[in-house]
């Protein structure tokens, strides 16, 4: 379709950049997404993941959350002419209006603040736009989906750090968090939250994913839900296809509204993926089969980007 570009909420392939396994300019023999591939595909934002690995917890968390917000820095400038670091409101407005990817740094985990609130404002002033609260395991902040039922939501500094996040304009992301600690950040944060790769509970039982009633609360709540392409996530066999991707994104459109339903791809971050979405290339045929599935042109803008530059604007300052 023209004029369609492509909005991304995670990848986590700067792991490969720090380790020198791979430059992401080029494409490797391995790996889902690289420029040369994501500008193939018209991508236009893509929220770049720095995933802290859980042997660096809790003791060197915050050393490897810097070290891998530096090799994330380091490759924007490596390749200042094909991308940009998104900080802004008025730098979410160019997206999709330059010829350059918008990039947006995500922590996943929310280690690498130890218990400390002022280091939300050190990796602010660094560039970090975005964190996910939890991965799968308790942290400081509250309790991941591996944690045991009953466990609990947010602790008392999770509610200071949503707080000062809400200050500042960053973005929450509520994908790995439990349930309760989803219902503890729903109702305490000013502005829209974000899954940024999770998928439909209703389709698929795995803990990952979210029940209807989380859906329907991102979507009174302006938030933004990006469809994991994990195979695990979209189909009980484990095995999945485009077709489940877009089954997810209608079944999140019909639920929650189309207003809050975007990719969420996690590439890089998962061992397979599904047939037909080998890598960050493979985009454009997605958008085609939205087309097939009954969108209309105005619907399928809003899921390839529209959602994102909205819910960007509303959180961002």
């Amino acid at each position: 379709m023209k004029n369609i570009w492509i909005a991304d909420g995670h990848c986590d392939s700067i792991g490969d950049f720090a380790a020198g396994k791979r430059n992401l300019k080029e494409t490797a023999k391995f790996g889902h997404w690289d420029l040369t591939r994501a500008k193939q595909a018209n991508l236009g934002l893509q929220f770049l993941a720095a995933y802290i690995e859980s042997e660096y917890k809790p003791f060197q968390a915050a050393w490897r959350g810097l070290e891998l917000l530096e090799a994330a820095l380091r490759f924007i400038d490596n390749n200042s002419s094909d991308v940009f670091l998104v900080r802004t409101q008025e730098d979410a407005a160019q997206l999709g209006r330059t010829n350059k990817l918008g990039l947006l740094i995500n922590i996943e985990g929310g280690e690498i603040l130890g218990e400390n609130v002022f280091m939300l404002d050190l990796i602010f002033r660094l560039g970090v736009r975005s964190i996910g609260l939890t991965w799968n395991e308790r942290n400081a902040i509250g309790n991941g989906v591996g944690e045991s039922e009953g466990s609990g939501g947010l602790s008392s500094f999770g509610f200071q750090v949503i707080k000062r996040m809400n200050q500042l304009g960053m973005v929450i992301d509520v994908s790995h968090l439990n349930e309760a600690g989803f219902w503890d950040v729903l109702r305490h944060s000013e502005r829209p939250v974000i899954a940024s790769h999770s998928c439909a509970k209703a389709l698929c039982g795995h803990r990952r994913n979210l029940t209807d009633h989380q859906l329907c609360a991102l979507g009174d709540k302006k938030g933004l839900v990006g469809v994991n392409f994990c195979e695990d996530f979209l189909s009980e066999t484990g095995k999945a296809t485009m077709d489940d991707v877009v089954r997810h994104i209608c079944h999140i459109a019909e639920v929650a509204g189309v207003d809050t339903v975007g990719f969420g791809s996690d590439f890089d971050g998962i061992e397979t993926t599904p047939k037909g979405l080998e890598n960050v290339g493979t985009f454009p045929y997605l958008v085609e089969k939205l087309s097939q599935c009954g969108f209309n042109q105005n619907e399928i803008a809003k899921i390839c980007y529209g959602n994102y530059v909205r819910f960007l604007s509303d959180v961002l300052m």
